[in-house]
């Protein structure tokens, strides 16, 4: 199964339409320069509605670690995902908490070899490249590079995907999991749940094929 993650979970209202339209995962962005941040109480909020199944992420941009491991043990995060400039060894530190989702901005020349430098990840996102911001641009990852990956990693797509598009991502790239913000939103940090509902629905018509 194609694990969906709906990332940039900022209000109730949003966090249950997610899990209604069956998310596997939500994304809390603790990077307090996203438009799609969230302070740790009203995540706090959020988390305790969440049930057993569906999986609660925090996303750092080169954090300290004493902030990672607070916020984790705080709020009882099941896996962090690191989006800047983390290097190995503070992922394999960080990996020591919780499982990590190291996160890349991919471009066609990116060298799959790079991934093997983080054995402490237990999975890697693929997210656009060329762009200043740390996710949730709405710019289009390489496919191929990611498809090529996910031959022997765990690969979460991110990047460009909406409702238009997420099923021939599923069938091209076959991805362990999906990631989206932008794509299901009315505006940043504001979910859209009818494309959010449509969204995962085209994912799970895309396996079946």
């Amino acid at each position: 199964m194609v694990r969906v993650k709906i990332c940039g979970i900022t209000n109730p209202a949003d966090a249950m339409a997610a899990i209604d339209a069956g998310a596997n995962l939500l994304g809390f962005n603790f990077y307090e320069k996203s438009p799609r941040h969230i302070t740790a109480a009203e995540a706090a909020r959020i988390r305790a509605q969440l049930p057993q199944r569906v999986k609660a992420v925090g996303i750092f941009v080169n954090p300290l670690s004493a902030d990672v491991i607070a916020l984790r043990k705080s709020l009882k995060l099941d896996a962090l995902q690191l989006h800047g400039d983390e290097s190995p060894d503070f992922v394999a530190d960080m990996a020591s908490a919780a499982p990590v989702i190291k996160a890349f901005r991919v471009e066609p020349e990116f060298p799959l070899a790079t991934l093997d430098e983080y054995p402490g990840a237990f999975a890697f996102l693929f997210d656009a490249a060329h762009t200043d911001q740390y996710g949730g641009t709405g710019r289009t990852t390489d496919w191929d590079v990611a498809r090529r990956a996910a031959l022997s990693y765990r690969i979460i797509l991110a990047g460009g995907l909406k409702i238009e598009n997420v099923a021939a991502a599923v069938r091209i790239v076959r991805p362990y999991g999906i990631d989206v913000a932008s794509g299901v939103e009315s505006s940043p940090g504001k979910k859209d749940h009818e494309r959010l509902r449509e969204f995962i629905q085209e994912v799970r018509r895309a396996e079946r094929k």
